[in-house]
């Protein structure tokens, strides 16, 4: 049986009388989805991010979710909180800018080489050839990537939702069944977008990628699959990550200019 028919009776009493009693029940109830979430996030973090900190990020995300459910829906409560807490969490670390300067730069200097090279080879480039082209060695680009990870939020959460667009995951959340029409088109055709730019993805990135956000499996569980260690999954993570990120800007920018013409 599903939350919505388990606890439906105990949501309806809420909806109609709001009794503080019947809400704090409701936060401790699904407190423990609250932490999930934000480990989830967390694996994608630097280890200067507190992972109590993401907590309280979360728990704003649950209250919003629990004052806007509508139960009369017919959907489980955790599919509908999950973006919302997840977005409040990413929505405080945007505010916080806890990503320095330096990194950031290294993050927009790997996209820009990407880029470049898919659009010159017409194919995905090697690590051999974006080190080339930064003109640094191979083990230096490692150490770009291990100091990038987690580095504008690497993460599928955040890539069709960036900064860079003015919108934040917290407000892709539809507030009802009738969301603006144009808005659900443009979210339907960047979801388009990163399916395409993931198939083209190498197949340990795909997979990396799949095991993560999919089967949620931590670093050491896949690392124990692919048989390497767990900062070379972080390793094929960020870089999958920053592809991504490279092919939808591009995407992107020339939607856009077709658009202007």
């Amino acid at each position: 049986m599903c939350d919505v028919d388990k606890d439906y009776e105990l949501w309806q009493k809420y909806k109609h009388s709001h009794d503080p009693k019947i809400r704090e029940q409701l936060i401790l109830k699904y407190t423990p989805y609250v932490k999930y979430i934000a480990n989830r996030v967390a694996m994608g973090l630097p280890p200067n991010v507190e992972v109590e900190d993401l907590y309280g990020y979360g728990i704003f995300g649950l209250i919003d979710a629990i004052e806007k459910f509508e139960p009369q829906r017919q959907i489980q409560f955790k599919t509908y909180a999950q973006t919302r807490i997840r977005g409040s969490i990413l929505d405080e670390l945007r505010k916080l800018d806890w990503t320095p300067r330096s990194v950031r730069q290294k993050a927009r200097q790997l996209e820009k080489a990407y880029v470049h090279l898919e659009n010159t080879l017409g194919r995905a480039a090697t690590d051999e050839e974006i080190a080339e082209y930064m003109k640094i060695s191979l083990e230096e680009l490692y150490e770009w990537y291990k100091d990038t990870r987690g580095s504008f939020l690497l993460s599928l959460d955040d890539l069709l939702y960036s900064e860079d667009d003015g919108v934040t995951v917290g407000d892709s959340v539809p507030a009802s069944d009738n969301d603006n029409p144009q808005n659900q088109i443009e979210q339907k055709e960047l979801k388009q977008m990163l399916v395409k730019a993931i198939n083209a993805l190498a197949e340990r990135e795909k997979l990396v990628l799949t095991l993560y956000y999919y089967e949620e499996m931590t670093l050491k569980e896949i690392g124990a699959i692919l048989n390497v260690s767990d900062s070379r999954v972080s390793q094929l993570h960020t870089k999958a990550i920053l592809k991504l990120r490279a092919k939808l800007s591009a995407t992107k920018k020339g939607s856009k200019m077709t658009g202007e013409k």
